[in-house]
């Protein structure tokens, strides 16, 4: 890997992990501490562009192999974050909290699948795959 390829993913995954600060920051003041709306956000929103993304880099030459790199390793690994996901069920479960804890798990699988499958018709639809 060349070194502009390294400084592509460290460029990205700075401004995911911002773009994931900011979203975990302004989700619960927006939708309450009840839940991890944050987290379910940035995982739901990065499932449906990392299709989009996918399907157009690997169906077109509208996005470079550097590109991809970029926005998918880089912003979208910095934005999107199973490991929080994980650590937020696990305390709500602790907390004996288990409706939440067990909605946060099958909202976010479902809602990361749906978007996923609506990423891959929208990027269908913007590069023509």
């Amino acid at each position: 890997m060349t070194a502009t390829r390294y400084l592509l993913v460290a460029a990205g995954g700075a401004l995911g992990s911002v773009a994931r600060y900011w979203v975990g920051g302004w989700a619960p003041r927006l939708f309450g501490q009840a839940f991890p709306y944050g987290t379910f956000l940035v995982n739901v929103t990065g499932s449906f562009l990392i299709s989009v993304i996918m399907t157009g880099a690997l169906n077109t030459s509208v996005i470079s192999p550097n590109a991809r790199l970029f926005l998918t390793v880089g912003i979208m690994g910095g934005f999107t974050t199973y490991s929080s996901f994980n650590y937020e069920t696990l305390a709500l479960l602790q907390q004996r909290l288990w409706v939440a804890g067990g909605l946060n798990v099958a909202a976010t699988v479902v809602g990361c699948l749906v978007a996923g499958v609506l990423g891959l018709g929208a990027g269908r639809l913007i590069f023509g795959s």
